[in-house]
């Protein structure tokens, strides 16, 4: 019998990813201090990808102990770039920092995805992606951030690549649903294999 699953995150675009493969889900927000775990973690010289991988399994442990008979999948991403984690931008100034900052460099995205049965880690995956930003005018980002700031201040960054924002980057290495803040392949084939999902 497939057990049922959670989503534990208010991600509308995790949640449209689950929904467009066709997996059947419920979604709760766990009540997490992110920032204040981030802030720890990188006060003690944590990895980005091990920052990525604490996040998703603290909001995967949070809605698993409330809900123990379901599969309770956590995420999060962390914009790695030379070592120092970049934030979902607060301001406009803030987003054409990081934007400025990264123009003509590379930086990682690293989406964390932790799956959780009776209170209990059961799976867990760091997706990597490489990419390089092309080297961008100052005018070109201001105006960028002014067109677009409504939908990238949700993201790590300051960028979406499934909207303008592809035109910031000359080569990208790796998965596009990664991108997106959820290593969906890999979590579909656990799923799958485990016999939650008809193969």
């Amino acid at each position: 019998m497939p057990s049922p699953l959670i989503l534990a995150s208010g991600s509308q675009i995790r949640a449209e990813m689950l929904t467009n493969a066709c997996v059947e889900f419920t979604a709760q927000k766990p009540r997490v201090d992110e920032e204040a775990i981030k802030a720890a973690l990188v006060a003690e010289k944590a990895a980005p990808r091990d920052i990525a991988d604490a996040l998703a399994e603290y909001k995967a442990r949070k809605v698993s102990q409330k809900n123990p008979d379901a599969l309770t999948l956590g995420c999060d991403q962390v914009l790695d770039f030379k070592g120092a984690i970049f934030n979902k931008p607060t301001t406009k100034d803030e987003a054409i920092a990081q934007l400025r900052a990264m123009s003509g460099q590379k930086h990682q995205l690293l989406s964390a995805a932790v799956i959780y049965l009776d209170g209990k880690p059961l799976w867990r995956h760091v997706g990597v992606v490489r990419l390089q930003m092309r080297t961008l005018s100052d005018t070109y980002i201001e105006s960028y951030v002014e067109r677009n700031w409504e939908e990238i201040r949700h993201c790590v960054g300051g960028y979406q690549l499934e909207k303008e924002g592809v035109r910031l980057f000359t080569r990208i290495e790796g998965d596009y649903f990664t991108v997106l803040g959820l290593p969906l392949l890999q979590v579909l084939s656990f799923l799958t294999l485990r016999g939650d999902l008809p193969s």
